[in-house]
């Protein structure tokens, strides 16, 4: 939650401005001289270019600025007279120039009494020219920035006002330093810089000639690649040629361009079909993660993309089959959608008579801006279309347009084929798909050094599968994509109804597959296939379509202040997402832990780094490929199963994690919770251990507490979070109540959980199985009644007896502490005596959740005010909903998940 504070206030030192320039920067920095108070005289910026208005010059004529569009300033050298006295006219104090591609004469230059500045994208003397940003990336520098100097009668000689410089990343092309750097940091600058002008404070450090540079105009016809080169050059040539003017080659006898270029491990495996390109020194590959090309060093880059002469664009993967999409036959409602795109291409292509489905975009006259407009129009009319500049590009007729706009609408959209390594099996009359690897960045991947381990079925004791072990260096990755999706990606751009669709989507795929799923689950966990049906997967889809319903409903409020005359001072609070959520959840209930913290942070607009249980890692891999089938943006979601040892303690330690989701132990809470305070002071979230008490009074319905406190005990194999650890029956019912919850375990049955009419699988896993043997040992040395069970089962697999203790005392170990598995604890008080069992049910250091079983309404409510827990069922158990929030106190943590969340919160079901 963050408050913001605004006033209204005179600003000193405003200039009277001249803007020379042109394009959306231009534009930027017109707006934010107008905001910082300065007064624009005049615009001059280029003239309209078939009947459409530059931006800078549309906004300024909005506002009623004089706009001024000569087509050029001098003539044979000098100015031109009449030109030169418009602008003279205006009084200008000050030239700015943003982006001016004119030749602007001296005697315009000279004229203010303060001069002209010019915004340069490099760090001067380094690059002058006109394609600097192209020359920045083309020499490999580590440094890029720009410059904004004073402008004088030499190419980018004048003496520097202000420099601010940005590292350059190993794959930054042309467009992404400018859209990262350049361009927002530039536009500060530029108004920085008139900030120190009209303060008096502005430098003039002369230029030094060591280190000066000067490259010409990067055109097409000489960006042309000399492949007789290493790697890291024809890499650094094609990204600096990355959009404008495009590196090309001769390949199958036509130019083609290439675009998206990154350098590979020397690791890289070389697999693909081979493509012959001229001059280079081995054969190109086509794969489907692009086309990796070597250099003369036999390193290798991949290049994502292509264009033809005819200017279409495709992926590279797809260059021996560009031609193989089969068309779709639209619906009603898709043809009206074409028909207001078709509008929308006349609007643009305003010198085109009609729009034909053979209609080519760029041939009839639209440029780079064009493109901005056009996928700005698609997300007008159908917000679920989430273009980018390259879709328009790679579909330039109108009839490829509009198909690729409706599979995108379809979630048929597959320009990036998710790659999936399944382990397949044929169970539960079905065959099941698994993926196995790790999910970092929209892929799935293996884990640093190829580690793996097995995880294991606990029906039979044999391994399923093997399945990727993640390190510390795959931690790294996972956090910084999701970092960059957050920051940089298009999650952080979507409004939240969009958010809200894409987890609508997800829930839907999930109900597709729920038989998939609940069979994974079933295999992985143990866990009943009825149960895993309905609660492991059927509450993990109700989980998503609730969050799904807020994403749009999240909201701030304004504040009444003292300080608000005379200055007209608002202030109001937004709530905005935290940033990398990582999100540790136990082995209990795998999909469901995971869906109940990663669909509240996605809602709110975060973006996830999820441990699934070492023991339980499948239906997190399921997950993840539904996801990415969903349409989720890459580096949104990454799944990293592991162990907690490393995988959980390096996500405590990260400095860009900003919040941890932990359910497991209260030990390894505490643990967690240390690691995040001493690492960034991380938030956290915590879901620990529980010994819920269930106070079952004699006025109570016995068939109804019967069959609930099995349920409160037994569900899910007594691997339950809430699960009742301790029962309270009043004394004069007390032993007709054990009766009957005995005659009732004893009609379980046990066995395979994939059969239908199983009640009772196994436990989750060996460790497991061992600790509840152990725990019943206990429970009989320290004097407890053992009515039934106790021990494991006599066949393969983890399956433990379901168990009945009485006359437990309060100091016993397994009063105390809790089981989690099925072992029924159960314990006498005395008739009327409710203060006394309160004290006795709240003697605990864990307050997660508990129950109470009466007819007595009055006596229900004063019971529940007063147990310690979290969450309180009156006359039912473990009825726990999407929308009731659920969380908490005492030593079993803080923090909610599910429901409208608070702080500190009591649930009364």
């Amino acid at each position: 939650l963050r408050r913001f504070y605004w006033s209204i206030v005179h600003r000193q030192g405003s200039a009277l401005i001249a803007v020379i320039g042109q394009s959306v920067f231009g534009l930027e920095v017109y707006k934010e001289l107008r905001k910082e108070g300065h007064t624009i005289v005049g615009v001059f910026t280029i003239p309209d270019k078939d009947g459409k208005a530059d931006p800078l010059g549309a906004e300024a004529e909005k506002d009623g600025v004089n706009v001024f569009k000569f087509p050029r300033w001098r003539l044979k050298g000098k100015g031109i007279p009449e030109v030169v006295q418009v602008y003279k006219a205006t009084g200008a104090e000050l030239n700015v120039m943003p982006f001016c591609s004119q030749f602007i004469p001296m005697e315009v230059i000279d004229h203010p009494a303060h001069g002209s500045i010019i915004y340069h994208p490099s760090l001067l003397p380094r690059h002058r020219g006109a394609s600097a940003i192209n020359w920045t990336l083309i020499h490999g520098d580590k440094k890029g920035g720009f410059t904004v100097f004073w402008a004088d009668d030499g190419l980018d000689t004048g003496p520097i006002l202000l420099q601010r410089e940005c590292d350059v990343e190993p794959d930054d092309t042309v467009n992404t330093i400018y859209k990262r750097f350049l361009f927002p940091e530039g536009v500060k600058g530029t108004v920085d810089a008139v900030r120190l002008i009209a303060a008096g404070n502005a430098p003039k450090i002369v230029q030094p000639e060591e280190g000066a540079t000067y490259e010409g105009i990067q055109k097409k016809d000489n960006a042309k690649i000399d492949w007789n080169q290493s790697a890291q050059v024809l890499h650094n040539w094609i990204r600096g040629n990355d959009k404008v003017p495009g590196a090309w080659a001769e390949v199958d006898g036509q130019k083609v361009t290439f675009y998206g270029s990154s350098l590979l491990d020397s690791g890289a495996t070389a697999i693909g079909q081979p493509l012959e390109i001229p001059g280079a020194s081995q054969p190109g590959l086509v794969s489907k993660a692009g086309l990796m090309l070597f250099g003369n060093d036999g390193k290798a880059l991949l290049v994502k993309n292509l264009q033809f002469e005819d200017g279409k664009m495709i992926a590279a993967a797809r260059y021996f089959s560009s031609g193989s999409c089969a068309s779709v036959e639209l619906t009603e409602e898709e043809k009206a959608f074409a028909e207001q795109m078709r509008g929308v291409w006349k609007s643009i292509l305003t010198n085109v008579d009609a729009i034909e489905d053979s209609t080519d975009f760029f041939k009839s006259g639209a440029a780079s801006m064009d493109v901005v407009r056009l996928v700005e129009e698609v997300k007008l009319r159908a917000s679920g279309c989430q273009l980018q500049n390259e879709d328009v590009y790679m579909n330039t007729t109108f009839q490829d347009f509009i198909q690729m706009c409706v599979r995108k609408l379809r979630g048929e959209d597959d320009e990036e084929e998710l790659v999936v390594d399944y382990v397949e099996k044929n169970i539960n009359n079905m065959t099941i798909r698994m993926p196995h690897q790790l999910f970092i960045n929209g892929e799935f991947v293996d884990a640093e050094g190829g580690k793996t381990y097995k995880t294991i079925n606990p029906t039979d004791g044999t391994a399923i599968c093997d399945v990727s072990l993640a390190q510390a260096s795959d931690v790294d990755r996972a956090v910084a994509a999701a970092k960059e999706a957050f920051e940089e990606g298009e999650w952080g751009k979507i409004n939240p109804r969009d958010r809200g669709r894409l987890l609508y989507k997800l829930a839907d795929l999930m109900e597709e597959h729920q038989e998939e799923l609940a069979t994974i689950e079933s295999m992985d966990s143990g866990a009943v296939y009825t149960l895993a049906l309905k609660t492991h997967v059927g509450m993990s889809i109700q989980t998503f379509r609730y969050f799904a319903g807020w994403c749009d409903k999240i909201q701030g409020c304004t504040i009444p202040i003292n300080q608000a005359r005379p200055n007209r001072n608002l202030t109001f609070t937004k709530k905005e997402p935290i940033g990398v959520c990582a999100i540790v959840i136990p082995w209990n209930y795998p999909l469901m832990m995971l869906a109940w913290k990663t669909a509240a942070c996605l809602a709110a607009g975060n973006t996830v780094v999820l441990k699934p249980a070492q023991v339980t890692p499948l239906t997190a891999m399921k997950f993840a490929e539904l996801a990415a089938r969903a349409g989720f943006p890459k580096g949104v979601i990454n799944i990293l199963p592991g162990s907690g040892a490393l995988v959980g303690q390096r996500l405590s330690d990260h400095p860009d994690v900003r919040k941890l989701g932990f359910t497991g132990s209260t030990e390894i809470g505490k643990h967690i919770m240390k690691s995040c305070a001493v690492s960034n002071v991380k938030k956290v979230s915590l879901e620990l251990g529980g010994k819920s008490p269930l106070i079952i009074f004699s006025d109570c319905d016995m068939d109804k507490a019967v069959r609930m406190g099995l349920s409160a005990v037994f569900f899910n194999k007594g691997e339950n979070c809430i699960a009742a650890g301790r029962l309270f029956v009043e004394e004069n019912i007390h032993d007709q109540y054990v009766k009957r919850v005995v005659e009732e375990v004893k009609k379980m049955k046990i066995g395979d959980p994939l059969d239908r009419s199983t009640d009772h699988g196994p436990q989750n896993h060996k460790a497991h199985l061992d600790k509840l043997v152990e725990y019943c040992q206990t429970g009989v040395r320290e004097g407890a009644t053992l009515v039934c069970g106790g021990k494991q089962v006599s066949r393969p697999g983890f399956f433990f007896e379901p168990t009945i203790f009485t006359d437990v005392q309060d100091h016993m170990f397994i009063a105390i502490e809790e089981s989690f598995g099925p072992v029924m604890i159960l314990s006498k008080f005395k008739s009327g005596d409710v203060d006394e069992v309160l004290r006795r049910a709240n003697a605990t250091e864990y307050g997660l959740a508990s129950g109470v079983f009466t007819r007595d309404i009055s006596k229900a409510l004063y019971v529940s005010e007063k147990l310690n827990a979290g969450t309180v069922f009156v006359n039912t158990y473990n009825k726990t909903d999407v929308a009731a929030p659920f969380g908490g106190f005492k030593q079993s943590g803080f923090g909610k998940d599910l429901g409208k969340t608070y702080n500190k919160t009591k649930t009364l079901l």
